[in-house]
């Protein structure tokens, strides 16, 4: 069975097959039968975890299990101890109600990569870095959180699927390391 830890660059698919204007994970792993066990947007990066493990696959990324997920969010502006409540509480975001999570104003981690292209920056509009832990994971569930508080996502990088993080295994993006999978 084997796990690998994948540090995914901004812009790279999530998929294997070809895609006609952009990177994919094929790129940058050549391992047979290995499938990612959860997904990235294309404008997201971090970790990603790939097993060539069915159940493990399921064990990671179905929602039953409730693997906690750890989010690194550059966002436009600067939250305030309400808004980091109402991101921590229940979220209607229209077509459904996120679960409580936890949701820190925090500094830019020092072992963080610059991203190639940088994000855009406005003279007038300072930027924030929050952590945000959930143990779901909707489509652009994060991005869409910070819209909905007025803390537009600049950023996102997903730094930790369960017990693995990029800051217990520093990768980085388009690194990958095979791990021991945890029982």
């Amino acid at each position: 069975m084997k796990l690998i830890l994948l540090n995914k660059p901004f812009n790279v698919m999530c998929q294997f097959s070809a895609h006609p204007s952009r990177e994919t994970l094929a790129d940058y792993l050549d391992i047979p039968n290995i499938y990612p066990a959860g997904r990235l947007d294309a404008d997201s990066e971090g970790l990603i975890l790939l097993t060539d493990d069915g159940k493990l696959q399921n064990r990671i990324s179905h929602p039953d299990h409730k693997q906690a997920k750890t989010y690194l969010v550059q966002v436009e502006g600067t939250p305030t101890p309400a808004i980091l409540k109402k991101l921590s509480e229940p979220l209607d975001l229209g077509d459904f109600t996120t679960q409580a999570c936890i949701a820190k104003h925090i500094q830019m981690p020092d072992w963080l990569w610059d991203r190639d292209p940088p994000i855009r920056q406005r003279a007038n509009i300072p930027t924030s870095w929050l952590c945000i832990i959930l143990s779901e994971g909707k489509n652009r569930q994060v991005r869409r959180m910070t819209a909905a508080v007025g803390l537009p996502t600049l950023r996102l990088i997903r730094t930790g699927i369960g017990g693995f993080s990029l800051e217990s295994h520093p990768l980085m993006p388009g690194e990958w390391q095979e791990v021991e999978a945890q029982k």
